[in-house]
């Protein structure tokens, strides 16, 4: 009794093993080949990986801030060929949408700085919308002097935050 049962446990050991064995056969001389075991093939194929623009900070994309005179809301020439890149962007990516927020110095009440903000971002926003760019990817907002780019109490920290930013979403 006792041999036929180890004649069933060895079968079963065999079956069991046999169970684990993958079917994959190695190809010891690709090892050989690459000189070590366990060293990695190299890839032959890069793939090209597509960045997107906003995110090179080569591309006239990167540059997101308008800038403005004191106590005004018109934009200057100078920032057309920036607004006609992100009009151009937002027209080729009708899915991403644009915050622009309009920003002040200091100066002034708070009041007057939202309302001030408030033009600001209005003004950009039609300037994109007259360059071809849908309402519905943008949203005009007044951060009044909230959020200051430069902390400084003189005309240069002043011009830095007489702005409009483009946050896309």
């Amino acid at each position: 009794m006792m041999s036929k049962l180890r004649i069933v446990f060895a079968a079963l050991m065999v079956c069991a093993l046999a169970a684990c064995h993958s079917g994959v056969k190695l190809d010891e001389g690709a090892n050989a080949k690459a000189g070590a075991v366990g060293t990695q093939p190299q890839p032959t194929d890069v793939q090209q990986v597509n960045v997107d623009e906003l995110n090179n900070p080569n591309s006239p994309l990167a540059k997101r801030s308008i800038y403005f005179d004191f106590d005004s809301y018109a934009v200057n020439n100078e920032y057309q060929p920036l607004l006609q890149a992100h009009a151009q962007y937002l027209k080729g990516h009708p899915q991403r949408h644009v915050l622009i927020q309009g920003n002040t110095d200091e100066r002034g009440t708070s009041e007057y700085n939202l309302a001030l903000g408030q033009k600001r971002a209005e003004s950009v926003r039609r300037a994109l919308a007259l360059l071809g760019v849908n309402d519905s990817q943008m949203e005009a907002v007044s951060l009044g002097k909230e959020k200051p780019a430069a902390t400084g109490h003189d005309e240069a920290s002043w011009a830095q935050n007489r702005r409009a930013d483009l946050v896309y979403q």
